[in-house]
């Protein structure tokens, strides 16, 4: 999913913007060190939980740091600094200094942190994510819809992204019988045996698990 949102024009572009920003001051150790000082002595290029997330996890460190990043490209120390007379160090800086890359990465992240989030409940060991992947799946759809304050036209690329992947490839029955035999949804949403994708999951498990009839019927 998130291979596929990175591909949309707008984002892809913006992923490459960061990424030419990233190289060439982690390239040059004096502007390296002119910016740690600006961002009080942290790193924008973090380490990624998995690699399928890290395009976008670049994106959240860089936005968290825009101010420090538009304050040191506008200081007097950048300006007369030997990296601003070269063409690149030119190109970087009119990349901080543009909205439209810092907008962009506002709509990538909305788009694109709820899948992340998703995929590092998957990739985590802090509890086996079965019972809790069919319900994640729904709230991240939620809160990217919600973002785009439910405007179905902003969202609806990427809904078609992620239940493209979600229904064909990932969505098993197994992962609704998790939802229902997990207390916290169980006990939590009373109409839950009115779901008919959910009740149809857990069913169709019973059925692969016990092809007696009458034994389907016991442990309904």
């Amino acid at each position: 999913m998130l291979e596929d949102i990175a591909k949309i024009p707008n984002i892809m572009r913006n992923i490459k913007r960061a990424i030419m920003l990233i190289g060439y001051v982690y390239n040059c150790s004096g502007l390296l060190n002119m910016m740690r000082r600006y961002i009080r002595h942290k790193e924008l290029l973090r380490p990624a939980t998995t690699r399928f997330a890290i395009s976008f996890i670049m994106l959240s460190s860089i936005h968290h740091q825009k101010d420090c990043l538009r304050k040191m490209f506008t200081s007097q120390e950048w300006i007369s600094s030997k990296w601003a007379k070269e063409i690149e160090g030119k190109n970087v800086a009119q990349i901080v200094l543009m909205p439209t890359f810092w907008t962009s990465i506002v709509y990538s992240l909305k788009v694109a942190s709820p899948p992340v989030r998703v995929l590092k409940l998957v990739d985590g060991d802090k509890r086996p994510p079965m019972g809790y992947i069919y319900e994640a799946m729904e709230r991240a759809k939620e809160v990217i819809a919600k973002a785009f304050g439910w405007n179905e036209e902003k969202y609806k690329d990427i809904f078609k992204i992620i239940d493209t992947k979600w229904n064909i490839q990932l969505h098993r029955p197994l992962h609704a019988a998790g939802h229902f035999m997990n207390p916290e949804y169980f006990y939590s949403n009373p109409n839950i045996e009115q779901d008919e994708e959910v009740m149809g999951g857990l069913y169709q498990c019973i059925e692969r698990l016990v092809p007696t009839t009458k034994v389907q019927d016991k442990i309904s």
